[in-house]
């Protein structure tokens, strides 16, 4: 167990693109959750059983811990649990069942339209990194991916003639999703002018390589959106997460309907989708403020 969770903070980290202070919260509480299974001999995920989840959170409470802490420490359980459970580790998840009270859930960043094209337009895209970069940028915001899965992408994944791509998303589970226009030239400009002189001769089917031709890692593109993020000045906190928020926001602000964007977004569950229709509300509160002469 303790080798699994420096791979989880990392998933965090790259995936999620959490702050550097939720993810001491997270790794400080499952320190103190594994720390419990150690006395009580539980090594392995798979030996972790439901009793124990629900004995660490008694022992909290007895501890004296406030109530909104021992939730946040379940939260942490849950999503960690969850993460073994898509990697693999464990077959049936033993914190599936337990509920975590929700206590004013943060929205997510999104950039506005003027910020993404600002973003957009920094990469030179005369140099094979900056058309690569453009063409990454572009399709994440254009389809909604999740970074794992943008970095997923094999070549014949993407058909730019019938404007769609393929991907596979958590559980492993495949869906389709529409490309526009845009982002449709510069991928096939990436692919017709940069990349195989990135790839150096290699041979590789992955989409989008490093500058020494390899598959590129999470932290790889992290560090890309990071440097044209500063270069653009734009001052809110941004994530690969927050191409995919703006993503479902813009759609769904221009009228796209909640069901369709929960099946671009991969979504299991509609529940999940529907953060997006608080921040499209209060965007609509927004307007209505700025514009009725009575409001």
């Amino acid at each position: 167990m303790d080798k699994l969770l420096p791979e989880y903070m990392k998933y965090l980290r790259f995936e999620k693109g959490l702050s550097e202070n939720t993810l001491e919260a997270y790794n400080r509480d499952l320190e103190k959750f594994l720390a419990f299974l150690r006395v009580k001999k539980v090594g392995q995920p798979e030996d972790i059983k439901r009793p124990d989840i629900l004995g660490f959170l008694s022992s909290l409470l007895d501890e004296g811990v406030a109530f909104s802490t021992t939730a946040r420490h379940l939260s942490s359980i849950k999503s960690f649990f969850r993460y073994l459970t898509m990697e693999g580790y464990l077959t049936l998840n033993p914190a599936d069942l337990l509920e975590t009270p929700r206590i004013n859930r943060k929205l997510p960043d999104v950039l506005s339209v003027e910020e993404i094209d600002r973003l957009f337009a920094n990469p030179n895209v005369v140099s094979l990194i900056g058309l690569r970069d453009r063409a990454m940028l572009e399709l994440m915001y254009a389809t909604g991916l999740r970074v794992s899965e943008l970095l997923s992408l094999d070549v014949d994944d993407v058909n730019l003639s019938a404007g769609y791509v393929r991907c596979v998303g958590k559980g492993r589970k495949e869906r389709i999703v529409p490309v526009g226009k845009t982002a449709g030239f510069w991928v096939d400009r990436y692919i017709s002018r940069s990349r195989q002189k990135l790839l150096k001769g290699h041979m590789s089917r992955i989409l989008f390589v490093n500058a020494r031709g390899n598959k590129m890692t999470r932290q790889g593109f992290w560090k890309i959106l990071n440097k044209h993020v500063a270069e653009t000045g734009i001052t809110k906190e941004v994530t690969p997460h927050t191409l995919r928020h703006s993503f479902a926001t813009h759609l769904l602000e221009n009228g796209a309907d909640l069901r369709s964007v929960q099946e671009m977004l991969g979504h299991a569950d509609i529940s999940t989708t529907q953060i997006y229709t608080h921040m499209t509300r209060s965007h609509l509160k927004d307007v209505y403020v700025r514009s009725h002469p009575r409001a």
